[in-house]
């Protein structure tokens, strides 16, 4: 009995089981597709370099949410140019260190619950248009979060 317990407890914990959703709208997570900018997948070819992250849609000026208990660490920018949607988030929690990519975060330091606002997304229309609007989850460590989702 006290196997069964323990077995329990172990498969209840994983990762996998704590991922909430990204963003209003999108409760299951939907991956992006490919559309004419390329294709959302972990490691897609983009222009000479591949993606490294996975891409999770998200309307412009949805709601973005914790998808854990996280600790915000740092103000991220994805492209350095200032353009529309160059703004994101690090993040840390679960053992995992994370940025979210295209969010304008509510604040970039402190510690948020699964499910609560950590900002909203970005206008990817004004830049892309036509181009499926998304969140880009990138690992930390540049690995492929598509087990995670």
């Amino acid at each position: 009995m006290r196997t069964a317990i323990i077995l329990t407890v172990i498969l209840s914990s994983g990762i996998e089981d704590t991922f909430g959703a990204l963003c209003s709208g999108n409760p299951g997570n939907t991956k992006r597709g490919c559309d004419r900018y390329g294709c959302g997948n972990y490691g897609a070819s983009r222009n000479g370099y591949h993606n490294l992250g996975l891409d999770i849609t998200c309307a412009d000026g949805a709601t973005v949410y914790a998808p854990f208990d996280i600790r915000l660490n740092a103000h991220v920018r994805p492209y350095g140019n200032g353009n529309k949607i160059d703004d994101g988030i690090q993040f840390t929690g679960q053992g995992l260190c994370v940025k979210l990519f295209y969010v304008k975060p509510d604040k970039i330091k402190g510690w948020v619950k699964k499910g609560e606002r950590i900002g909203i997304m970005l206008p990817m229309q004004g830049v892309y248009p036509g181009i499926t609007s998304h969140v880009h989850v990138e690992m930390c460590d540049r690995s492929d979060p598509t087990e995670y989702f």
